[in-house]
């Protein structure tokens, strides 16, 4: 069942086109990877989600709904935690949480303290004096601390330690084994990878790719550090090789996923005296689609600076 269906979204400011034909599909207990360099279009689609930002054109529904039509409906069954938090600055953490989960009609009395013990907050200070990093503590907390059905987060662990990402983590983890759906806009590629079963990539109001990590691994290379007994040659003659150096006991290359297999029986004929691959990440995913659309601007400028 899809909780999420967004087809053909555009979105216009004047002239300007934010969002440019967006379709997104997110399913129930999935967690879905939102990502793209600033000023893709990434929160200008969470705040059309949100019914903050009315569409140009389009359809969004949300557990069947209309985003903007029924927004107040919706927003019963979503927690949502942007990137940047702003509090009431005279009210304490722990007043705030409280306020948020009543809001919501729910009380999970035990849930709000267990996760103010694991995130480390201190919910009798005044909002005011906390750091980026508390504010959105207590933000998380709220979120979580309540009964949705779909989390949106935007930018969510900005400001947070290490040691207090690994505890979010944990707790996305714990709603999608509860069947909960999470749409995560993150600028943390490891993040994603570790949390997403899905992903979709959005630059310039568009989305470029989207799918399973497995489904868009076959796009980035494979790095691979090689020694052999004999000196490997025509490795440049090769399909998908790329980046080839020579280092002091053998080559570094970077191999597209789809060749590997052609590469590695090439290599071996030269006799294979140590191998180490590292696999593609989403980092690598990311950074291909965007120096390639780079080249592309270049030589359509022919390559004036």
């Amino acid at each position: 069942m899809n909780i999420l269906e967004v087809k053909n979204l555009k979105k216009q400011f004047g002239k300007f086109t934010a969002l440019d034909g967006v379709n997104l599909e997110v399913k129930s207990g999935e967690i879905f990877g939102f990502i793209g360099p600033n000023g893709a279009g990434k929160s200008t689609t969470i705040r059309v989600l949100l019914g903050i930002l009315k569409a140009t054109e389009g359809d969004v529904k949300i557990f069947g709904l209309d985003a903007w039509d029924d927004a107040v409906e919706i927003h019963k069954r979503v927690a949502y935690v942007p990137g940047d938090v702003n509090l009431w600055p005279n009210l304490t953490g722990g007043e705030v949480i409280d306020l948020f989960v009543k809001l919501r009609g729910t009380n999970h009395k035990s849930k709000r303290e267990e996760l103010i013990k694991r995130f480390n907050l201190d919910p009798t200070k005044k909002c005011k004096t906390y750091s980026k990093g508390n504010r959105q503590k207590v933000a998380l907390i709220a979120a979580f601390s309540s009964d949705a059905d779909l989390y949106i987060l935007d930018e969510p662990t900005s400001g947070l330690d290490p040691l207090m990402e690994s505890i979010f983590q944990e707790c996305v983890m714990d709603v999608k084994r509860q069947g909960k759906c999470v749409i995560l806009s993150s600028h943390i590629l490891s993040e994603v990878e570790k949390l997403c079963d899905k992903v979709a990539i959005i630059r310039e109001g568009k989305i470029i790719e989207t799918g399973t990590l497995d489904e868009l691994r076959h796009l980035t290379r494979t790095h691979i550090l090689v020694e052999t007994k004999k000196t490997i040659t025509s490795l440049e003659k090769l399909k998908g090789i790329h980046e080839i150096e020579k280092i002091e006991q053998g080559f570094s290359i970077q191999v597209d996923t789809e060749e590997l297999d052609q590469a590695i029986r090439h290599i071996s004929q030269f006799g294979i005296l140590k191998l180490e691959s590292a696999p593609p990440t989403l980092e690598d995913l990311f950074m291909r689609h965007y120096e390639g659309r780079e080249k592309v601007k270049e030589e359509g400028t022919g390559g004036v600076m």
